[in-house]
């Protein structure tokens, strides 16, 4: 725990919690929000063409373009991430909630990286999707879901920060 205390005492994790600038706490806040509306967002479009939710005879392979523009939105949420738990460190550290968001996430991005296999399939456009890719799009989906909702809970599950 004096791990997570001296990380709050630094200037940075300081400035983020206690700082009345929109660019401290409210701009990570936001950020976050922006960069995980990436990640979820393109995995969720990709997902739903695995899923055949998608337009008859329409191009998945496109989709592969998504991943540049999720794995900015990720380390966009790795960086706010890091800061918004540096500002309260002692409070995350023993919450399970946010716990159980890591534990998505990590499934959630190894979900990503096996999905971006999936477009190596020369046939993808041209026939069914493999059957290992529904799962892993079903995976995807519980995952970034299973994120959301659990970062949105450590709000209000858990230890309360100053308590």
């Amino acid at each position: 725990m004096a791990f997570f205390e001296w990380l709050e005492t630094l200037f940075f994790s300081q400035w983020v919690r206690e700082s009345g600038s929109l660019m401290a706490f409210p701009m990570f806040l936001f950020s976050h929000t922006l960069g995980m509306s990436m990640v979820a967002g393109g995995s969720t479009l990709i997902s739903f063409a695995f899923l055949g939710l998608w337009p008859k005879g329409g191009a998945i392979k496109p989709l592969e373009r998504l991943y540049p523009m999720m794995w900015f939105g990720f380390g966009v949420n790795a960086f706010t991430g890091i800061g918004l738990f540096c500002a309260d460190a002692t409070t995350r550290a023993v919450n399970l909630d946010f716990w159980i968001k890591l534990v998505f996430v990590a499934v959630g991005v190894v979900a990503l990286v096996r999905m971006r296999k999936v477009f190596r399939n020369p046939v993808l456009d041209n026939g069914p999707v493999p059957p290992g890719a529904k799962t892993l799009a079903w995976v995807s989906l519980v995952c970034w879901f299973g994120a959301i909702v659990a970062g949105r809970l450590i709000a209000y599950v858990g230890p309360v920060a100053g308590v």
